[in-house]
């Protein structure tokens, strides 16, 4: 029998920037651009932009819990974005790029907090984590088509060359051994 797989969704700036790193995490069975966390049904990526709906910019990460674990799924996305910037990452600014957890599950919830908690003991950021922690509702959407592997796809484009590259390359560079190439 099978061990199920299990379900992160990480909202942290654009996702472009958190897909780009999780495809490359060894673990990770997929990953999915999506809209989570707002109030309206099947949004569209200007809709979203617009900051009217609610929804954050998040990645559905599908992983392996035999060969990572959620604590470190949160680890990583801890270290690519930075999690004391209310409502923004960098130049990318509103609602729909704030930093949040929708957990699935109590024990997501639970760890989620705890690592929050130790971050902000060992004081690892200058000011408080304002990452907001929260239930991932129904109101999940998946991202249009043309999102789905951005970075991949056009690793030449102006934001991807200067804003996706330098952080997959931060990931690569701190967690070189939990990378698909394990180097």
């Amino acid at each position: 029998m099978t061990e199920p797989m299990e379900t992160a969704t990480l909202g942290g700036g654009c996702f472009w920037c958190l897909e780009a790193v999780y495809v490359d995490l060894d673990g990770v069975v997929s990953v999915e651009s999506g809209y989570a966390g707002g109030n309206v049904p099947r949004p569209s990526y200007e809709q979203v932009c617009d900051g009217g709906t609610g929804h954050a910019e998040v990645v559905k990460v599908q992983f392996d819990p035999r060969k990572i674990s959620y604590r470190e799924i949160l680890q990583v996305f801890f270290s690519i974005h930075d999690p004391t910037q209310l409502n923004r990452q960098g130049n990318d600014v509103g609602t729909q790029y704030r930093s949040i957890i929708f957990t699935h599950s109590d024990t997501q919830r639970d760890i989620a907090r705890e690592v929050m908690d130790e971050l902000e003991q060992e004081h690892v950021y200058d000011k408080p984590i304002v990452t907001e922690v929260r239930s991932l509702d129904d109101n999940y959407w998946p991202a249009e088509a043309y999102h789905q592997n951005y970075f991949a796809q056009h690793p030449e484009q102006g934001y991807c060359a200067f804003v996706v590259a330098p952080k997959v390359a931060k990931f690569r560079a701190k967690f070189a051994s939990w990378t698909r190439s394990g180097a």
